[in-house]
């Protein structure tokens, strides 16, 4: 059976909603991001120490949007686009939505929810929701259909909207972006999204 370690406030919570949407079996193992990813045995499986990691039979993979695709090529559901273009579309979203869309709302998100009181700074997090501007305007020029990589979702959707889906934990307004706010509202409605939500507890 698959296991995936780490916790769904983390990370890891991509990937979860990966298996989720392709409804095959796997392990949870509760690695969490406190202390956990830096013990000696988990750094066997993952010797970044950072979640979430995936063994599946043989194969060791780390990586969160890796992992996404990995699973979605391997189990497909039709998850796997279904041409060379589609994947050079999930290929290009997936690496972008690290690249470009990540740290500003990481940063946003640290120092509005994740970090003890005493450590947040209200100008880094204004700051980080400011930037994240930049991606999202280049997402909502992107938008042409109702998907990233063909006329169905795909990993690639699953996998900027997994990173994006953080702009409404820090309550960011996304009206500006009409046609992303639509299109992250697509994914989000998603039983395997919710599905993920409950396991958040």
């Amino acid at each position: 059976m698959i296991k995936l370690y780490g916790i769904p406030r983390s990370r890891a919570a991509r990937a979860i909603w990966m298996l989720e949407e392709l409804q095959v079996p796997y392990e949870l193992v509760p690695v969490s991001f406190i202390g956990d990813c830096r013990k000696p045995e988990y750094l066997k499986i993952n010797p970044n120490g950072h979640i979430p990691a995936l063994q599946d039979g043989d194969l060791t993979l780390f990586e969160s949007l890796a992992i996404n695709l990995y699973l979605a090529r391997k189990y497909d559901k039709g998850l796997w686009p279904k041409t060379v273009e589609g994947e050079g579309k999930a290929y290009q979203w997936s690496i972008w939505a690290m690249t470009e869309l990540e740290e500003p709302l990481l940063t946003a998100l640290l120092h509005r929810m994740f970090l003890p009181e005493d450590q947040r700074d209200a100008q880094k997090a204004a700051d980080g929701e400011q930037r994240t501007k930049t991606p999202l305007a280049v997402l909502e020029g992107q938008l042409k259909g109702d998907w990233l990589a063909g006329k169905e979702f795909t990993v690639a959707d699953l996998n900027v909207a997994a990173v994006l889906s953080w702009a409404t934990l820090i309550g960011m307004d996304l009206s500006a972006f009409p046609k992303t706010q639509a299109w992250l509202g697509r994914c989000t409605a998603r039983p395997g999204y919710a599905r993920l939500i409950s396991k958040m507890g």
